[in-house]
């Protein structure tokens, strides 16, 4: 678990394409990693990586098909620059919101716009994600804990502080520009407790009016 705090940014230092799917070798800058181990799991843009080799001057790990499919890796370049979390440890602040590191899909930027000294950022995200996004609530955007302030149609905003914009990758963003986009867990759950015992997939009996009248957003 995560709580999409950035903790440093690093940068891709190589990729090799194995039997179909990726290993990828992340320079971790800032990021102390004395505390990390073979096995820990480290968030990369968002994704949940697991370490399979330290280098000294970060870590290896593999890419696989399934999240190369979800996900913004298979068009990532060396020197890339990736937002990292270490994983949440029991001790820890939550200053975020609880972050799996699974990725549900990719946001494109379709608009930026300077509010006094914020960024404002409008995503479009797939049709299937935008009923887990409600207003005021929590998305996570390349592994950053992000608040949605507004909603349009396919549409949602973000406004990012000077801070956030200096600690993390956001500020590179632009028109087009892809993002790994991971949903709130809690309407996830919601939406499975839902479901017919029989049925093995979401058929989309969370609504908005559902939501809001379990007091989970305003109508």
């Amino acid at each position: 678990m995560f709580t999409g705090i950035i903790e440093a940014t690093g940068t891709v230092a190589a990729i090799e394409m194995i039997s179909g799917d990726m290993r990828v070798t992340i320079n971790s800058g800032k990021l102390d990693l004395s505390d990390v181990k073979l096995g820990d799991s480290i968030a990369t843009n968002g994704v949940c990586l697991t370490v399979i080799t330290l280098t000294g001057h970060g870590y290896i790990a593999d890419v696989s098909k399934e999240t190369l499919s979800l996900t913004n890796f298979e068009n990532y370049q060396v020197g890339q620059t990736v937002n990292l979390e270490k994983a949440l440890m029991p001790q820890s602040r939550l200053g975020g919101h609880l972050v799996s590191g699974h990725i549900d899909g990719i946001a494109t930027v379709t608009r930026v716009e300077k509010n006094a000294r914020a960024t404002e950022y409008w995503l479009s995200a797939p049709s299937q994600l935008l009923k887990y996004i409600p207003y005021k609530g929590s998305v996570c955007i390349d592994g950053i804990s992000l608040t949605v302030n507004e909603i349009n149609n396919n549409e949602f905003k973000l406004t990012i502080v000077p801070h956030t914009a200096g600690e993390t990758t956001i500020s590179g963003f632009k028109v087009g520009s892809k993002v790994n986009l991971e949903v709130d867990q809690l309407a996830r759950y919601l939406e499975r407790l839902m479901m017919p015992q029989h049925e093995s997939k979401p058929t989309s009996t969370l609504t908005h009016e559902l939501l809001a009248q379990a007091g989970f957003m305003n109508r």
